[in-house]
């Protein structure tokens, strides 16, 4: 129970293979095949794979080159941006039509408060189905989703039935759900803590849950304290509708390394035009710019300048990063060059009070999930 005393009905809506489903979505002949959005190069990266290449083992974040030899006969594409965000729009668009406390995550995936909904349905199964079959309708492609009283188990609910699919952990089954659940399913915990947790007899959520909390606070810090209360179903962050980006940036690995100013400024200008596109559609600006270098040896070199006026032009993107890339000697080649924006022009809007009232109470004892 959250600490205001209201159980409260969230939401996980989370895309299937989002970038590959549009491009399969817009492309008739890429679809039932396996296909990798990203680089296909040496050192290119594979940002969405679609479940037909998912079956090879080609996932997200892996190289080009490793995911073409998982699977010989996998086809790359590049990515569009702008086409996800005009879709995801409309995504949230069908969102709000239920509840104006919508948290987006990133383009593919957002949190739901519906405890109290612009369409005065009782049940949150029966929304979540609603705007999964609204997206379909509207989109053409299918969301996963996941129900529960919090944040952190509805984002674990929503991988359960995936793709196209949902998952509801009522009230009186969290407990149950989250100690038969492997602890890498657990949202949080990376591969490097689950190691950990497993070198320590951890491999469940009773596992986790039989651990008093000052030795998980011994073993993972702050973290600790944090596991010791998810997997006993408590997580009280709330639905943040006011959630915006701290910066926007755009950046790009190189099949060759650079080794000359020269050769990067192109380069830049490019990134640049990128950025532009990408602050457009939302009117952002900002005032901070920060230039990031990966030098071939791996090593990250960030150098940033702010403005005083908010700017977004690939001009004076491109302007300024000139500026930053001369304002020390290259240490090595470069493999990859970036340009971000922070500072920007969100405004600082308060967040309103959306606490439901006592008549939810009533209405959520009532209905259930």
């Amino acid at each position: 129970m959250p600490t205001d005393g209201i159980l409260r009905k969230i939401i996980h809506v989370d895309m299937d293979a989002f970038f590959a489903s549009v491009e399969q979505l817009d492309n008739p002949e890429l679809r039932g095949k396996p296909l990798a959005v990203g680089g296909a190069g040496k050192r290119g990266v594979v940002a969405a794979a679609s479940y037909e290449a998912r079956k090879f083992g080609v996932r997200s974040a892996m190289t080009g080159a490793l995911a073409r030899q998982k699977c010989p006969e996998l086809l790359f594409v590049k990515p569009r941006f702008e086409r996800y965000s005009e879709l995801s729009h409309q995504i949230r668009a069908i969102f709000r039509e239920y509840t104006d406390l919508v948290e987006p995550l990133s383009l593919d995936e957002a949190y739901l408060d519906v405890t109290e909904n612009k369409k005065g349905m009782p049940s949150a199964t029966l929304i979540a189905r609603d705007i999964r079959q609204r997206i379909y309708d509207q989109t053409g492609l299918t969301a996963s989703a996941g129900i529960s009283i919090n944040k952190f188990v509805a984002k674990i609910a929503s991988d359960v039935n995936k793709p196209n699919g949902q998952k509801t952990v009522p009230p009186e089954a969290v407990e149950a759900f989250l100690l038969n659940l492997d602890i890498r399913k657990f949202y949080g915990v990376g591969r490097v803590t689950a190691e950990k947790m497993n070198r320590l007899g951890i491999f469940t959520g009773a596992d986790l849950k039989g651990k008093s909390e000052e030795f998980l606070r011994a073993e993972f810090g702050k973290s600790g304290s944090h596991f010791y209360e998810v997997v006993r179903g408590r997580h009280h962050s709330p639905v943040q509708p006011s959630r915006i980006a701290k910066s926007v940036g755009a950046e790009h690995t190189f099949g060759e390394n650079l080794s000359s100013e020269v050769f990067m400024l192109e380069k830049l200008a490019g990134i640049a035009a990128e950025l532009e596109r990408r602050l457009a559609p939302r009117q952002r600006a900002g005032r901070t710019v920060t230039l990031k270098i990966r030098y071939s040896d791996f090593s990250l070199h960030t150098r940033s300048k702010t403005l005083p006026l908010f700017i977004r032009s690939a001009d004076l993107l491109l302007e300024t990063a000139k500026e930053l890339l001369y304002q020390e000697p290259l240490q090595n080649s470069v493999r990859l060059l970036g340009i971000s924006l922070s500072n920007l022009n969100t405004g600082a809007s308060g967040q309103t009070d959306s606490s439901p009232g006592p008549e939810t109470v009533s209405v959520q004892l009532r209905f259930g999930f």
